[in-house]
């Protein structure tokens, strides 16, 4: 799936089955509130937080999973309130950020393999 479906496919949900869109600050607060899920799990399979309980990381990485796309949801709902095109945004971030970092990366001695 582009982009560009997936923002299509989202208008279409928001306006059949969800009614209507969140204004912005309500999906930046519901943005935040799900990117805290995101940060909960990645602190525990990834990190040193360990889980509440062992049958909760069983189901951990298939959760992560859905709170990625919870956020993803998210973010385009913003981006079509807001009349933003993600392709083309996301295609011109690139293009800076390869101007901008052509070099930097490389020479980081902190992201070399050992």
């Amino acid at each position: 799936m582009e982009l560009k479906e997936a923002q299509e496919i989202v208008d279409q949900w928001i306006n059949t089955i969800g009614v209507r869109y969140y204004n912005e600050l309500t999906n930046l607060a519901i943005l935040m509130e799900e990117v805290g899920e995101v940060s909960r799990l990645i602190a525990r399979i990834y990190g040193e937080q360990s889980f509440k309980r062992p049958e909760d990381e069983a189901l951990a990485k298939a959760k992560l999973s859905d709170e990625l796309a919870d956020v993803l949801f998210v973010v385009i709902c913003l981006a079509n309130t807001t009349g933003v095109d993600l392709t083309e945004a996301l295609k011109i971030n690139l293009e800076k950020k390869t101007k901008r970092d052509a070099e930097r990366h490389a020479s980081n001695k902190k992201l070399r393999k050992e």
